[in-house]
């Protein structure tokens, strides 16, 4: 059966001396990006020895598809995944091109396996919008990447403030990615251990977003528009629908001053069956952990047509055998049809994507 990876990753941080050079020269730091928050990397070491992310270049990567039978993958940075906390939009300008023109020299021109996401300034929408168009037309891009939080970003992901950056993305029929990144400011910055904000803070941080747009008419408003919300696992799908249609009732609504509702489902229609029409109709698609026990029960749930698979490469899986061995264990699994599978594992993603056969 096809694979195909929505969701890997390069480590820009440990190759931060070429990336620099990507900067104007007034801007030479000794790291382009900031750190993701105040819990990441400062709690793993010491207890076990937590293995570092690999650092593969494009001839690991291609070496890591071979071994693993993935026909193509999908590259979002690491440490770009704080872009949302800078808060100069001079910074954030310079930064993003910097590392959209260091991923095109260093990754994309190597295959056409490797695909691009592109960093876009957040901060200055009218500078993403135009980081964008240069991203997909000039350097072969196929998306751009939304962070899920920080400082800055000036409002949620649903507000009109960002609604050019939707607009574009529709006129140029490439994907957005709204991804986990910072994990700070959801009501655990007092934790001193990780893993229960990793394993809350992913599924929250996409969460929020979701609803965001959902409720602020984005996919009215842009029905082209297609958005993949990454790296928080399935299972917060089941639970979300089933809060939205709790909480969506007549007594809950806002409506303008004309008395329409702001956005979303309408009167009457339940918010669950919204998303999933957006999911069916190739509006929302939810990135999922391939070892995610739930995905059966989430499949069943919300339907087969927007759940697709990331290897998180080299994340939190460092090797080319457990990656295969949890890609055989999906194949395996009776809570899938072979149907679910296929939708799964390469189908939504080209979907998502809209790459040609490579």
């Amino acid at each position: 059966m096809q694979v195909i990876d929505g969701d890997g990753h390069v480590n820009e941080l440990a190759r931060n001396e070429e990336l620099v050079k990507y900067m104007p020269k007034g801007c030479r730091a000794w790291q382009t990006f900031p750190v993701l928050d105040h819990l990441h990397f400062h709690y793993l070491k010491p207890a076990f020895g937590q293995k570092e992310f690999g650092n593969p270049g494009p001839k690991e990567w291609l070496e890591f598809l071979e071994q693993t039978g993935i026909d193509w993958s999908v590259l979002y940075p690491t440490w770009g995944l704080a872009m949302g906390r800078l808060v100069s939009m001079e910074w954030a300008i310079a930064a993003c091109r910097a590392y959209n023109n260091w991923l095109y020299d260093t990754f994309l021109n190597h295959s056409p396996n490797l695909k691009g996401v592109a960093l876009i300034p957040i901060q200055d929408v009218d500078a993403a919008v135009e980081e964008l168009r240069r991203a997909v037309t000039q350097q072969g891009m196929i998306g751009a990447m939304l962070p899920s939080n920080g400082e800055g970003l000036q409002n949620h992901l649903g507000a009109k403030l960002y609604w050019p950056i939707y607009e574009e993305a529709e006129k140029l029929n490439c994907s957005l990615a709204v991804h986990v990144g910072a994990l700070h400011h959801l009501g655990m910055d007092t934790f001193s251990t990780y893993y229960p904000v990793h394993a809350i803070g992913h599924p929250m941080g996409i969460m929020i977003q979701a609803a965001a747009m959902v409720s602020h008419g984005v996919f009215e408003r842009f029905p082209g528009l297609r958005v993949g919300f990454l790296e928080g696992g399935s299972t917060w799908v089941p639970f979300f629908l089933d809060r939205l249609d709790r909480s969506h009732h007549e007594g809950h609504m806002q409506v303008d001053l004309d008395g329409e509702i702001l956005g979303g489902p309408k009167l009457g229609e339940k918010a669950s069956d919204y998303f999933r029409t957006q999911m069916r109709e190739g509006r929302i698609f939810i990135g999922f952990d391939v070892d995610d026990g739930g995905l059966g029960f989430a499949v069943q749930n919300a339907g087969r047509d927007g759940f697709l698979f990331g290897s998180d490469f080299p994340h939190e899986v460092f090797d080319a055998d457990k990656c295969r061995h949890e890609i055989d264990e999906l194949l395996a699994r009776e809570d899938l049809s072979e149907e679910d599978k296929e939708a799964v594992l390469s189908g939504n993603a080209k979907r998502l994507y809209q790459q040609p056969e490579v």
